[in-house]
């Protein structure tokens, strides 16, 4: 049976709905879906181009690996990477001082590619794959123009809120 989760911009009052891809990527959907509700601080991709993500402590009772991993995600791809927190407290990351995810041992940071032409590539780190586990079926033209809109009017006091699809 299919599972679908929400994507909420909280401020925004933007949602989109994405299926979770069970057969592609069962355990990191298994994850997700078990720790949902999950929500934090949205930020705007610096390096993928077309990509907002949150971050949100390690959640899984066992890390799920690589599993449909992509370099070059498309408009809809739902994406799950993990990472130290040393990974993201490179400089060239940006973090205001004391807001970096640096008080956590395992960060998840949970993605949404809203647009084409995107390369998962770090000047610090090289190739960062991540896990396609999810996709929008609904909503996407809508979440694109609230992400766009992130991108030139700013990310703070914005939230970023995966939950289960109410249907």
């Amino acid at each position: 049976m299919a599972r679908y989760i929400t994507i909420t911009l909280e401020q925004r009052g933007v949602s989109c709905k994405a299926l979770l891809l069970d057969d592609e990527a069962p355990r990191t959907s298994a994850a997700v879906w078990d720790a949902l509700p999950l929500s934090s601080q949205v930020f705007h991709g610096k390096y993928a181009r077309n990509e907002i993500y949150n971050l949100v402590p390690a959640f899984a009772p066992a890390e799920p690996g690589a599993e449909n991993t992509t370099i070059t995600p498309i408009p809809g791809d739902v994406c799950y990477f993990t990472f130290s927190a040393n990974d993201l407290q490179t400089p060239s990351h940006g973090y205001e001082a004391g807001g970096g995810p640096k008080e956590l041992s395992t960060i998840v940071d949970l993605a949404v590619f809203y647009d084409r032409n995107n390369l998962l590539i770090n000047g610090d780190s090289g190739w960062v794959p991540g896990n396609v586990f999810a996709s929008i079926v609904e909503g996407l033209a809508e979440m694109k123009t609230a992400c766009q809109d992130i991108w030139m009017g700013g990310a703070r006091g914005e939230t970023l809120t995966y939950s289960r699809c109410e249907e």
